[in-house]
Parts: C-alpha cells; structure tokens; sequence
C-alpha cells in the first residue's frame, strides 16, 4: 500500500522509456525522468503530464507523434486509471480507488506512503534542532512566536518521518543586555515582587526603565558596564540580582512555552559555559588556523580564502564573545546528542554570523552537517517592533488577544452557546489562527501579522481549515449512510471529484518536499487549495442524495479529506473541532 508519487510514475516511464529509445536512452535516467514530471493545469483532468520535447531530440521525431506512440507502447499498470496523449504531452491518471483506499487504510499515517519517504525511513537521522535562542531580559515577543513555530513546526514534521528529533533551547542569560533590566530594577526596583504581573513581563518592564533612565542621565552607562564587570567577576551582590531576575525570565518563559505546547529535550545556559570556548580558540592559535593582531585580538581570517569578513573570536583583553560560546555550544551538542545534523533556527540578520560560524567549525575540523534555518522579519500593521521603546507585542498578549478575537467570531455565530464552550473553542481556535497565518509564509519572506485578518473563519486563515473539517463533520453526521470501501467509487465521475482525488494524491508529495527543503509554507498552502476545492465541489455536488449509491461514495471521498485535513494541522499544531 503507497500512494501514487511522480517517484512511481518514473519508474514505470523509466522502463517503457528504455525500450523505446534504444539505445538512445542512457541520458534518461530515473531521477531526470521524474524531474520532468509535471502537474497538469487545472483544465486538463490527469493526475501527472510528460512533455516529450526532450525525447524529440533523440528520436528526431514530432513531439506529438512520439506522445502518440509511447502511449500505444504502455500496458497500464493498475495504479492507473487512463493514459492520454494530447499534443506533446502524455497524460496520466491516477485510479480513484487506489487513492481513495490508501487514505482510509493509512489513516494518519497517509503521510509517509511516498516511496521516498520509505526510502529516508530505512536509516532515520538524529536531529537536533535549537530555538528560540531568548534573551532572559524581557517576555517572549511576536519574532519569537515566529521562531518557535517553525521550530517546533519542523520538529513535528521530521519525528512524523521517522527521524528521531531533540529540541533543544539556549537561553543568553547573560551579558549587557540582561545587565541592563539589572541595573533598572537595581535603582527603581525597591525590592518589588512579580506578584499579578508575569515573571518575565516583570524583569522585561525594568529593560525598558533602563533606556528611559539612560535618555535621563549618560552617566548610567558607566553603573552599566560597572554592573557587568561586577558580574564577570562573581561579586556576590551583583549575582544575587542577577539569579533573582534570570529566575523569573525563566519562570515566565516556561508559562509561554506551556501555551504552545513546547518541550525541550535539554536547555542550554550562556552563563554556564561562556568562558568554554577560549580553550578551543587558543588550541586553533597553535595550530595556525586563527591569528593574533596586533592589538592582542584573536581572530579566524576568512577574508581571502571564504570571501567573508574576518572573524574576531576572543577580544584583546581575553575575554570572549557570542561567537566564542557558540563555538563551544556546537561541541557540547554533538557530546550530548551525537545528532547526524544540526539546525539552527534564526531570524535572516544572522545569515553573515552563521556563514562564519560554520566556516570556522570546519576549520577547526568540526564538519558535521548543519543548517541555518534563516526566517524573515514579521512585522506589524502599526510597523516595526522595538523592544528598548516598549512596543513589542509579547506573546502572552498576543495569544490572548487571539482567543478575545476568536469569542467574539463565535458569539456572532453561536451566541447560545455556553460560556465554558466559548472559552474551550475560542482557545483552540485563537491559537490555530496564530499558527496557521504565521506558517503559511515562506519562512525566508518578511511579512505583516494581522490578528484580525487572520482570525477570520473565511479567506486564507486557519479558521477557515477548522470550518471545512468542521462542515464535513457535519454533512458525515447528518447522512445516515455508512462510510465503506465497498461503495462504488466508479461513480465519482464530475470533474470537481476528480480535482480532489488529485489533490488528495499528492499529500505525500508535498509533506516530502517540505521536510526535503524546510520549506513549511508547502503544507498549509496546500490545505488552502484543498478545502477551496472541497467548497467548489460542495456547491456543484451535493453529498447527501436520493442517490444512495452516489452519496456512499462521496462519503468515503470527503472522509478522505477530513483524514489529510487533520493530518496537516495536526503536523502545524493545529488541533481540530467537530463544531466551530
């Protein structure tokens, strides 16, 4: 049992290919052949096209005519329904059946019925992904929420594949950042406690304090860097300040972390092992790989060699940067996870940073495979976000802000319904609608987040997934035929039927992409055009008939759509409602 992939197609094509180019075949190999498979447009009903421009070059022949006579040359194999040859092209089929069997037998694991996903199951990969990377001087923000969705989003995809995934987390737990809501609270603070207010929303108020209080006098950045100096230097007093306020980042951090249903296999602490890395940089010294300037720097040169800028990695005075930890951080993962691959997930500003950092790994012999997962800037309707200014949208908000949304869609729908009601379905909902619009972009493109745009039950939103799977609930429950394979599937027959079976047909497909190239826009796109195909074939076909035999085969089809439906939110996070 497997679903029909562009990978079986070629297989066939190889083999009927083979005999009817000889011996001209040998520039067709299997991969070229299914790199030249393409979706047909939407008014041509197959399943697969094969343009035969290319085999016209060998055979010396009219496209046309070559189209024509592989199409005589085939048997058709049972996983196909009709061959067609039309123009230059060869079009193939799917059979409906198969299709349609395939999802009601695999149910949830639909997914990896694509011969290549069979193929990457035979030898899984321990894979390590790290996000959200936080400072601990202030609440989780919008570009976080972004950062932990495709963190966690791929983290579900790939441990759907069969690869066996670690989320781990760093947290920059030190440094003038954190200094900073230190020094404000040190000065305005007064011994105050969180109490109704979040822990992290605590300490991030005092981050803000700290640029006001520098607007008001520049001698605080003196008491800043004193304050920092103090730190590095263990002075009791200022790490006492220091464990107080990184206690409740943390503490709050792990509340929002619980809303989004994130789990980290290990969390990573800068202040822990920060000075580490200098070992790793003065053993390359030795070797030759880095050099000193002459103001005592340690730098790695990578200009001449790599086209990229030279990289300092301990300052003059000895001390180390971020990028010294980092260094040391990529050895500490390999030690505690022995991973095949390493992912890291960060926002595009970093692209020059992790071009070097791994440069510089793999000078120091550190050549394990791994990948910046760069994403880009999200932005708000009112404009950029700006932490020191005190206008960042933090997550907790946003979250609520959502579920808030999400009750007054339902009470213009249902207003009868009861307030525990309400509140479950406005959570489940607020928080599909955040996911679904966030997701649904490139991860490399910027974009702007509306909350009112997304929270809409109709347009590209997750509500609008939700509604669908939620509508064919309601059509299942409202027929009393039962769903079985022994319906007569021959008869779906109108074109909006066919459309969908196609669509169905390449789930796996388009889950294989998307975890081949991180491109996780692929799946929610994808569930846009399958319920805008199933709205189209609800408004031409009604399900529920007179027509006994046809509504049990319509049945089984948009079962099999409710089936993929769930898989792909439940692959965002998403979780499903039987009623909205």
């Amino acid at each position: 049992m497997k679903a029909v992939t562009r990978r079986d197609l070629a297989k066939f094509l190889f083999k009927v290919l083979e005999d009817y180019l000889k011996p001209e075949s040998s520039d067709f190999t299997l991969d070229a052949i299914e790199a030249m498979i393409e979706l047909p447009p939407q008014e041509i009903k197959a399943t697969y096209a094969f343009p035969c421009y290319k085999l016209a070059k060998v055979k010396k022949k009219n496209p046309q005519k070559i189209a024509e006579e592989i199409k005589e040359q085939i048997n058709m194999p049972d996983f196909l329904e009709n061959v067609e040859a039309r123009g230059a092209y060869l079009n193939f089929t799917v059979n409906k059946e198969s299709v349609l069997k395939n999802i009601m037998e695999a149910k949830e694991k639909y997914g990896l019925l694509g011969n290549n996903l069979n193929q990457q199951l035979q030898k899984p990969l321990k894979i390590v992904i790290e996000y959200p990377a936080p400072n601990t001087n202030k609440p989780l923000h919008l570009g976080h929420v972004r950062n932990m969705l495709i963190g966690s989003t791929l983290a579900n995809l790939l441990r759907y594949l069969g690869h066996q995934v670690f989320e781990v987390n760093l947290y920059n737990d030190r440094g003038v950042h954190v200094c900073k809501s230190m020094l404000a609270y040190k000065k305005c603070g007064k011994g105050a406690q969180p109490g109704k207010i979040k822990s992290d929303h605590f300490v991030g108020d005092f981050y803000v304090k700290y640029a006001e209080l520098e607007k008001e006098n520049k001698d605080v950045e003196e008491e800043l860097r004193n304050l920092l100096k103090a730190w590095e230097e263990n002075d009791p007093e200022a790490r006492e300040l220091w464990k107080k306020l990184n206690k409740w980042a943390l503490d709050g951090f792990k509340e929002t972390f619980e809303k989004f249903e994130i789990h980290f296999d290990k969390e990573y602490h800068e202040s822990e092992f920060y000075e580490k890395g200098k070992e790793l940089i003065l053993k390359g010294l030795e070797k030759g790989i880095f050099k000193k300037r002459e103001d005592g720097a340690i730098i790695a040169p990578l200009k001449e060699k790599y086209n990229l800028p030279d990289k300092v990695l301990l300052r003059a005075d000895g001390t180390s940067i971020y990028i010294t930890q980092d260094i040391y951080l990529a050895y500490l993962k390999k030690k505690d996870f022995n991973h095949d691959k390493s992912i890291y997930v960060v926002g595009n500003e970093q692209n020059l940073y992790f071009k070097q950092l791994f440069t510089i790994l793999d000078l120091l012999g550190f050549k394990e495979d791994k990948y910046h997962l760069s994403y880009g800037m999200i932005y708000l309707p009112e404009g950029k976000m700006k932490s020191r200014e005190g206008t960042v949208v933090d997550a907790d908000d946003l979250v609520e802000e959502m579920e808030n949304l999400a009750i007054k869609e339902i009470e213009k729908r249902y207003p009868a319904l009861p307030e525990k009601e309400k509140k479950h379905r406005a959570s489940i909902i607020g928080m599909a609608a955040l996911r679904f619009f966030i997701l649904k972009f490139n991860p490399r493109s910027d974009f702007t987040f509306d909350p009112n745009e997304s929270i809409s039950f109709e347009g590209e939103t997750g509500p609008y997934i939700q509604y669908c799977y939620a509508r064919i609930e309601s059509i299942i429950r409202k027929s009393k035929e039962p769903i079985s394979m022994i319906s007569n599937l021959t008869l779906l027959t109108h074109e909006k039927e066919r459309s969908l079976i196609n669509k169905l047909n390449y789930f796996p497909e388009i889950i294989e992409r998307a975890a081949k190239s991180y491109e996780l826009h692929l799946i929610p796109q994808y569930l846009l055009n399958l319920c805008q195909d199933f709205n189209s074939f609800y408004a031409a076909c009604p399900v529920i008939s007179e027509e006994k035999e046809l509504e049990r085969a319509r049945l089984v089809l948009i079962r099999c759509i409710q089936i993929v439906i769930e898989l792909g939110l439940t692959l965002l996070g998403i979780k499903t409602l039987k009623e909205m």
